[in-house]
């Protein structure tokens, strides 16, 4: 009697190469431009009066390139890696895959184009023009059929968590972008809303907190998932929890964007609707964080000798902070101090910084070796370095900007006995100063973090690997 055993699945890693890559080009790209407009607000003459540097171009480019280019392909590269490995099974369709990462980059070269020339549809994460949504949807629609296609011819019975995460993310993203960009074309550069008033801004506002909530949190949550456990060498805490974790989260989150409304011309009932269902977000997302870092349980000792967990722990350490910390500014009264102030800018960037950008360099630094059959990182002590720098950097600037936010907010309502204001404008703007050359600090910290992780990258890629090693890499992954 002979026994056979199944053929390897043939993994189709071309794709996922090159959106880590990028997500490490468009990472340093995104923040440097963060650094000039950071840099901006402390010294307005570095903008040369040239219209295209100003501060109110460059900074919707900063935010298009941090989230969509240098998070979006760090999200493109791991769910690739991950629905791949998960399903034993190549990915569906590789040449439309391949679609997805050419036509990702023409998305944000081309939004590096219009977005300086004030081409722009003046829309929070959705400045860009009709004919690059049009793209945008084409690229996502394939996405999609390339990773449920996976799914589908998968030879896995079971659809692992992190898949659960990327698939949520993948269909509300595109509902989302679909729904808020519909617009009227006048030219090829210029569109109108297809919604009016307070719906436009209704529409906008649970596009841009699930934005948030879909593209910023169940995404990586799909990363944690799997690159959390892969370099703890542990199972998930509990499977049980990271099911609730699911359910619970993309239940609740589309109910939250009225907060970033409050105290406006939207009615009073859906301003409270978006502050109860903020609220009740604590829990799923609080429960996430708990089951990703008390996968550590019994291997807290890694902590010390691997700087990638580090990443990992700590980006998980700035979720539950953020998430803490959003639910508490969507309170109205809490919200009638923080809003328009930097404590808004401050908590974007815990998450953004904290929680997106170091859970994708810690999953980005897994893939690398893996990718390029090399047994590890081209340099261990870099990563520490980098994880300190990245740390350090993102702290900074936080904690400036809660201070800085906070003073503003109670400066702008301090008032006299006969109600006169206490305080010009110029006079907090004048107190706000030191705090943004605090920001900017911490900010080119974090960027020169980048930069060594681009070094590391690089020499991994490029230092030759016996085929020894390369084999035992290659059975690794």
């Amino acid at each position: 009697m002979s026994t056979t055993t199944a053929p390897a699945p043939v993994y189709h890693d071309t794709v996922v190469r090159q959106f880590a890559v990028m997500t490490v080009v468009w990472g340093i790209v995104g923040m440097l431009v963060g650094v000039i407009i950071a840099a901006q607000l402390m010294f307005p003459a570095l903008n040369f009066d040239i219209p295209y540097l100003t501060f109110s171009r460059l900074r919707p480019l900063h935010t298009n390139a941090v989230i969509f280019a240098f998070g979006g392909s760090a999200l493109f590269a791991t769910s690739y890696w991950v629905v791949q490995r998960t399903s034993q099974v190549g990915l569906f369709l590789p040449k439309l895959a391949s679609f997805t990462f050419w036509g990702w980059q023409v998305v944000i070269v081309s939004a590096a184009i219009t977005l300086p020339l004030g081409i722009t549809q003046s829309k929070e994460y959705a400045e860009l023009e009709w004919p690059i949504d049009l793209l945008i949807a084409a690229v996502w629609v394939a996405y999609a059929v390339v990773f449920f296609g996976t799914i589908a011819v998968r030879k896995a019975s079971h659809i692992y968590v992190a898949n659960w995460f990327y698939g949520a993310f993948i269909i509300a993203v595109a509902v989302l972008h679909i729904v808020n960009s519909a617009a009227i074309p006048v030219s090829l550069t210029k569109s109108y809303s297809a919604y009016s008033g307070a719906v436009d801004a209704m529409v906008q506002w649970w596009y841009g907190h699930n934005a948030v909530g879909f593209f910023l949190t169940a995404g990586f949550l799909g990363m944690m998932y799997y690159f959390v456990p892969k370099q703890a060498g542990r199972p998930i805490y509990s499977y049980r929890l990271s099911v609730v974790h699911f359910w619970a989260l993309i239940s609740i989150y589309m109910w939250a964007g009225p907060h970033h409304l409050h105290y406006t011309a939207l009615p009073d009932w859906v301003q409270s609707l978006g502050m109860v269902f903020s609220l009740i977000l604590l829990a799923p997302s609080w429960g996430g964080m708990i089951n990703g870092i008390m996968t550590l349980s019994g291997a807290w000792h890694k902590l010390r000798d691997d700087p990638i967990l580090k990443f990992m722990i700590v980006s998980l350490s700035f979720y539950g902070m953020s998430t803490f910390e959003g639910p508490m500014m969507s309170i109205k009264t809490v919200n009638a101090l923080s809003h328009y102030t930097d404590w808004t800018i401050g908590h974007v960037h815990s998450g953004a910084l904290g929680w997106v950008a170091m859970i994708s360099i810690g999953s980005i630094y897994v893939l690398i070796p893996r990718l390029w059959n090399k047994p590890q990182m081209y340099s261990i002590p870099a990563i520490n370095l980098h994880f300190w720098l990245s740390t350090i950097g993102t702290v900074l600037y936080i904690t400036a900007m809660w201070i800085a936010g906070v003073m503003q907010g109670l400066m702008w309502r301090a008032v006299e006995d006969d109600g006169t204001l206490t305080y010009s404008f110029i006079e907090s703007l004048k107190a706000t100063y030191p705090y943004y050359g605090v920001r900017l600090f911490g900010g080119v910290v974090f960027l020169s973090g980048m930069l060594v992780m681009a070094w590391n990258v690089w020499k991994t890629i490029a230092t030759p690997t016996p085929q020894s090693v390369a084999n035992t890499a290659e059975a690794s992954a």
